[in-house]
């Protein structure tokens, strides 16, 4: 079974399928895809997650606000922990920092990452991580705050091996995008390969990086597959291999997902 543990399913433009996601949710259906964790960004879009969730057994939830979000965007531990206690929220994020697209002094990123970090310890649930051009700050706040009594994962990962060394000693499980698929990433599937078989996860972050043979255009959760096949070659096992091991991987970590019979 394929999972695709890191998705925006209520981000994608449906535009091509009449408006409705069902069309996306049967392809995902016929590439083996047995799960997708469907990732929040904001608050605003939170409530649309959750309909899915609702609506789809094999959709699974978070609650969080990514780090490039509106800056002004307040949030209280007491505010994400009344929302985590949604059904089908198995995760706090996606949080995080990100340096690159955001600039002046980024305080409000990192306070607001360890409010995420607070939330997480308080209701036993993983985090989502995100991280760009942040690798120090990030790390070092994971550790500041405790972030190793939850764990979580550091998703679309795109750093160096020590950054992955840092975050599996924190309990954290490294995610891999259809980055992995581009020619120019050379180091990263260095990376990839390093990564213990009982960290590793797969993802598309749909709708952005579509993998080879579909890069440049918008992603979607059947896509995980390329990821997989990529992943599979370069760690010199079988696709069936690397299935089984991810999804072992996924329901480990995100324990309050039921595992489909």
């Amino acid at each position: 079974m394929l999972i695709d543990s890191h998705c925006h399913l209520n981000l994608l433009d449906l535009t091509p399928f009449d408006g409705s996601v069902h069309p996306v949710m049967q392809e995902a259906r016929k590439a083996g895809i047995g799960h997708m964790l469907c990732v929040s960004v904001d608050l605003e879009t939170f409530p649309d997650i959750c309909a899915l969730a609702q609506e789809y057994a094999e959709v699974s939830a978070s609650i969080g606000i990514h780090p490039n979000a509106n800056k002004d965007a307040k949030i209280s531990a007491g505010e994400l922990l009344k929302l985590a206690a949604t059904p089908k929220v198995v995760a706090i994020g996606e949080t995080g920092l990100d340096y690159f697209r955001s600039e002046g002094d980024l305080a409000w990123q990192r306070e607001r990452l360890r409010v995420h970090i607070a939330a997480a310890k308080e209701c036993r649930k993983p985090l989502i991580i995100h991280t760009r051009q942040a690798k120090k700050d990030t790390v070092r706040i994971l550790k500041e705050e405790g972030a190793d009594e939850v764990g979580g994962v550091l998703h679309c990962f795109t750093e160096d091996w020590e950054t992955a060394k840092e975050g599996l000693d924190l309990g954290f499980y490294i995610s891999f995008s259809g980055i992995i698929t581009f020619r120019n990433a050379g180091d990263l599937r260095k990376v990839a390969t390093q990564v213990p078989s009982n960290r590793l996860l797969i993802e598309t972050d749909s709708p952005y990086l579509a993998p080879v043979p579909h890069r440049g255009t918008p992603n979607r959760p059947a896509y995980v597959r390329y990821v997989a096949q990529c992943m599979a070659d370069l760690r010199k096992t079988s696709l069936a291999n690397l299935e089984d091991l991810t999804a072992e991987n996924f329901f480990s970590l995100f324990s309050e997902v039921v595992a489909p019979a």
